[in-house]
């Protein structure tokens, strides 16, 4: 099992994501977010995927965004759906788990 804890930025809407695989194909994932739309989306399309379907697919396409695209509300920059897809493809080996991190560098730092 992986699990991720998502930390999207100045909203400080938790997501916490625990992915079980036990064939590499399937990915059932558990997630508990203080995000409304996050809880709706799995409310609505449920906790079991096929990976593949889930994870290889073009940036942007994919069952997450496809509903997040009719239903959130409008922040492209959320980090959420990428940190929960790294969590399922980690889970199936579609991918060695890494953390990602996006930094702001203080300017004034720099000089």
């Amino acid at each position: 099992m992986k699990k991720v804890r998502i930390e999207p930025g100045i909203c400080r809407l938790i997501t916490q994501v625990e992915a079980e695989s036990e064939d590499g194909m399937e990915v059932t994932l558990r997630v508990k977010s203080d995000c409304a739309a996050v809880k709706g989306m799995f409310e609505e399309l449920g906790g079991t995927f096929d990976v593949f379907s889930l994870c290889l697919c073009k940036p942007g396409e994919g069952p997450f965004y496809e509903y997040a695209r009719k239903k959130f509300p409008g922040h492209a920059s959320c980090p959420v759906i990428a940190g929960i897809l790294k969590c399922a493809e980690a889970e199936c080996n579609l991918a060695l788990p890494h953390d990602v991190a996006i930094v702001f560098e203080n300017e004034a730092e720099k000089e």
